[in-house]
């Protein structure tokens, strides 16, 4: 709850708000009076030239903007021209440099290999994406500025449905460089998005190169039907329960058919006419009632006003007292007249206005009108997230309307209006972020029941809402009251202020179209490996089970090869090769054995990786025998050979510089005991001794002295001889050992995505203290708690340490600690981050780390956001089977923690398919919480671990957790 504070003698009316996009600035006649209209734009279906007047800039105009082998016509020449100079316009004024015309030289390269964002409208209200889009995906964000630079062709073996090419386009660049480029061949979209409007002209012809796409297409003329037809929208805002409305009388002349029957909504009364003549008794009655009814609380006027994707650019409202209901009737008789099939009539409360509080005198003059604008943003998981709010601030007096009023923060809007407390004003962006989150959920719930055909097509969607809303107040509660949905003024009002030069220092606030531009790439991907086909060498244990769902999600064709004949994955991929693949010393071997099987089954492989580690050496080789893309297998026995990887990495001294050899620690390979005796003279003690194909901290011990070193040297020999002895763990490889110096300092994991040789994207996580003397993992918590330059070191040591080893290209997970020295290497792990780390960053960023090692694996560029931002915290706890097994078989079994883990409390990982104590043991599984700032997440997480019991003396979860702040 906000309520309202004692307010004072002096206040501020905050406005009644409508709906008043349709007012046109021609509003001297009192309202009432006459029908307030707006011409459509262009790209929402006008006709004719483009408006006249110039944009002043110096410029050049011998661009060129003709498209080889689609002439157009003078007038579409003459808005090609227009939108032309909009676009260097919005940049100069953006204070960046004019667009270079390289058309001339034709880029090239393969159509359907790389991502293709495409974009087609109005440059002033689409640049906030394609700057941020520039910047995430340098080159790929493409502004069509005519349906003539794009052509649709038939999508073989899809009947129906059409491919999208790009012939020529401005592309974005970091920095705001923009370039005028042809495609030689036309590049293939991989994801479109489109200005939409209901009449002729580019409207139409948008509409039409939008629908049956295969790609993913965030709009179609048939979806912004629905998001412009107010009583749809307001019918299922309404029903959602969450988002406040005005009330409503609703009168409809044969509705569509999602309007017809369903439950009651509150606050709209839905009368169906059967005809748009001899209605007045039933009008007259229906309105009487509705003026009298409790829904309209303390509004004192109603807005009568035409619904329907016709009226939403010409549009008439009227707004009259609630007490003239012969006014108000003979308005809607006339309104009705003008209906046609599908259309509405409607009669709504104006919200009454929300009376703040106003320190001292307020000025002189007509109060003030305030009017909330939220962009919400689909989102990894079909998540709604609210991306930006945007005020504008005018005379009460006379109505706010998009493009017609500066744009503001919330903060600075409310403050005008009197409302000037941080706390307050933090519960009102709250509550208007629950409430366009909420708004959006109901689309995408409409939307998931609709058609393909009514949707316009098998990939179209909404990834975007822009919200509007009054504030208002209900039970001494300021409340958020949502008047209408649009796709594109409230993305263009957040552009507006993100290009004011006031704005500019907050350069960490994210961008509005960050979370949009974050979905185009997601989707893009999903779009360019669907259906290929990639072969998987070891499929793992059970905490990998997400591998299986994830492929049939992503339409990949999964070929497996495994040693275990009876493996459950066996049943879930399209093939399965029965092959043993334990034996590493004869991996070279192997390598041809399994490159002679593919080509005798006739696979079509468009890739081969691996998430084992035991596998990820065979894997290169095989790779290297079948032609696909792969890290040099020299790399891979590099970085799996522990001591070797930290002996070359001491002997990288570069240039350039900082180089590799200031992140190696000094270490000596163990054979015999001969070797044990050589090394504790040469590495300083206390160190570290490991298996040096070793996995998951297994064998791992911290010993102090020579003894200690000899008999941890000669227990691992007696116990971990083979396979059997430990499964998973690297004993095929053998049981050789070093001996590394140990380390103090803190420990995290950085997790990189390479192509080429280039840093495309990484992710760090703060690790607890681990459990001596044998480092089993305790604790861990994501984003990383460090500050921006700490982090930034631990990235640049994982990416210098990877590029020595000459891993070029892949999904690598690097183990690093943290010293006044800077960072300094622990191990290398050439693949994906294991236990919980898929999982956590595809959660918090929204990117999957086995999407993106798929395509590095068929050589396509990851789709990744340059920047991404965490969505929130996580941390968590291993639980382990010496510790827990008590509690792991009562309080928190694996079926307690699974049914947390559904509804929505804990992120549950189970990392061992059996409760089996052993003497070397992994973590069981991990359970994690989110909160919104890392002290919450936090508090959470110890507050279930003690009400479960896997807080305790011996295992104190509160200490674990402390090094997390």
């Amino acid at each position: 709850m906000c309520p309202l504070p004692t307010l004072p003698k002096t206040y501020r009316f905050c406005p009644s708000q409508l709906s008043l996009d349709a007012l046109g600035p021609e509003w001297d006649c009192p309202l009432g009076s006459k029908d307030l209209e707006e011409e459509e734009g262009p790209w929402g279906g006008g006709s004719g030239l483009p408006p006249p007047g110039c944009f002043p800039g110096t410029w050049r105009h011998d661009v060129g903007l003709d498209c080889k082998g689609s002439l157009e016509g003078a007038e579409a020449r003459a808005w090609t021209v227009y939108y032309y100079s909009l676009l260097q316009s919005c940049l100069q004024q953006a204070g960046l440099p004019e667009t270079q015309d390289r058309s001339h030289v034709p880029r090239t390269g393969c159509p359907g290999a790389e991502v293709t964002l495409c974009i087609l409208g109005s440059p002033s209200t689409f640049l906030s994406v394609l700057l941020e889009g520039g910047v995430q995906s340098p080159g790929n964000m493409l502004l069509c500025l005519s349906p003539a630079w794009l052509t649709k062709v038939p999508a073989p073996g899809q009947p129906g449905e059409a491919i999208l090419l790009v012939s020529k386009a401005v592309s974005f660049h970091p920095g705001g460089l923009t370039f005028l480029d042809d495609f030689v061949p036309p590049r293939r979209a991989t994801y479109f998005l489109a200005g939409l409007g209901p009449g002729p002209g580019r409207g139409r012809e948008a509409a039409e190169l939008a629908r049956d796409l295969t790609c993913p297409t965030g709009a179609s003329a048939e979806l912004a039907r629905l998001l412009e037809d107010r009583l749809l929208t307001r019918r299922l805002l309404a029903q959602q329960g969450s988002v406040a409305v005005p009330a409503t009388l609703a009168f409809t002349y044969k509705p569509p058919a999602l309007l017809r029957g369903g439950d009651a909504s509150p606050g709209l009364r839905l009368v169906e006419l059967s005809g748009k003549e001899g209605q007045e008794m039933l009008v007259k009655e229906e309105v009487g009632a509705f003026l009298h009814s409790e829904a309209l609380g303390d509004s004192l006027q109603v807005a009568v006003k035409l619904s329907g994707w016709r009226w939403r650019g010409q549009q008439a409202l009227h707004l009259y007292p609630r007490v003239e209901l012969g006014t108000v009737v003979d308005t809607v008789l006339a309104l009705l007249e003008k209906l046609e099939e599908e259309e509405s009539v409607l009669v709504e409360a104006v919200c009454p206005p929300a009376r703040l509080p106003f320190p001292g005198s307020p000025p002189p003059g007509p109060g003030l009108a305030v009017r909330i604008c939220a962009v919400v943003c689909r989102t990894q998981g079909d998540k709604p997230l609210l991306s930006k709010v945007v005020c504008s601030v005018g005379r009460e007096d006379r109505p706010l309307r998009h493009q017609s009023s500066l744009p503001q923060t919330l903060e600075v809007a409310l403050a005008w209006c009197g409302l000037g407390e941080t706390a307050q004003v933090a519960v009102v962006r709250q509550r208007v972020k629950a409430a366009a989150e909420a708004a959006l959920a109901a689309v995408l719930a409409l939307e998931a029941g609709l058609s393909s055909e009514q949707r316009g097509g098998r990939r179209a969607r909404t990834d975007f809402l822009g919200v509007d809303f009054a504030l208002t107040v209900a039970g001494r509660t300021l409340t958020p009251v949502a008047l209408e949905l649009n796709g594109c003024l409230c993305l263009e009002a957040c552009g507006a202020l993100e290009g004011l030069w006031a704005a500019r220092p907050a350069a960490a606030e994210e961008a509005a179209a960050a979370p949009l531009v974050e979905t185009m790439l997601r989707s893009s991907a999903r779009y360019l490996m669907e259906g290929k086909q990639l072969l998987l060498i070891g499929a793992g244990g059970v905490s990998k089970k997400f591998v299986w769902e994830a492929a049939r999600d992503y339409g990949l064709k999964l070929h497996l090869v495994e040693s275990d004949p009876n493996h459950f994955a066996s049943q879930l991929v399209h093939t399965f090769i029965h092959f043993d693949v334990t034996e590493h010393r004869r991996d070279e071997e192997n390598a041809r054995l399994l490159a002679e099987l593919v080509q005798a089954r006739g696979l079509q492989l468009d890739g081969c990786f691996s998430y084992w580690d035991d596998c990820l050496v065979l894997t290169a080789l095989l790779c290297q025998e079948l032609g696909l893309p792969c890290s040099p297998p020299a790399a891979m026995r590099l970085a799996k050979q522990k001591s070797c990887t930290q002996l070359h990495l001491m002997r990288c001294h570069g240039p350039p510089w900082p180089a590799p050899s200031l992140h190696a620690v000094p270490c000596c390979p163990l054979e015999s005991e001969a070797d044990v005796e050589k090394a504790v003279h040469q590495v300083p003690l206390p160190g570290v001794m490991k298996l040096e194909f070793g996995a998951g901290a297994v064998g791992v011990r911290l010993v102090e002295d020579a003894p200690q070193c000899h008999e941890h040297f000669s227990r691992i020999s007696r116990d971990l001889q083979g396979e059997a002895d430990h499964p998973g763990i690297g004993l095929g490889w053998g049981n050789a050992m070093l001996l590394m110096e140990f380390v103090e300092g803190t420990e995290h994991d950085v997790d990189l995505v390479l192509f080429g040789g280039r840093l495309l994207a990484a992710f760090v996580s703060d690790n607890g203290p681990t459990r001596l003397p044998g480092f089993t993992e305790t604790a861990a918590c994501m984003p990383t708690g460090l500050a921006a330059e700490q982090e930034a070191q631990l990235v640049q040591a994982a990416f210098r340490c990877c590029l020595g080893c000459g891993l070029l290209d892949g999904v690598f997970n690097v183990e690093l600690k943290l010293t006044a020295a800077g960072p300094k290497l622990i191990e290398i792990n050439p693949r994906m981050g294991g236990f919980y780390l898929r999982d956590w960053i595809l959660e918090l960023y929204g990117v999957d780390l086995l999407l993106a090692a798929a395509m590095v694996a068929c050589g396509l560029r990851p789709a990744l956001p340059m920047h991404p931002r965490a969505r929130g915290h996580l941390v968590g706890v291993m639980c382990l089977m010496s510790q827990h097994l008590q509690v792991l078989s009562s309080t928190a079994s694996r079926e307690s923690l699974q049914a947390l883990h559904d509804q929505g409390l804990v992120r549950f990982n189970l990392l061992e398919e059996v409760l089996v104590p052993g003497e070397y043991e992994e973590p069981y599984c991990s359970v994690a919480c989110t909160g919104s700032s890392l002290a919450e997440a936090r508090l959470r997480l110890l507050g279930l671990c003690q009400g479960l019991g896997i807080d305790g003396p011996h295992y104190p979860v509160a200490y674990f957790l402390s090094h997390f702040k």
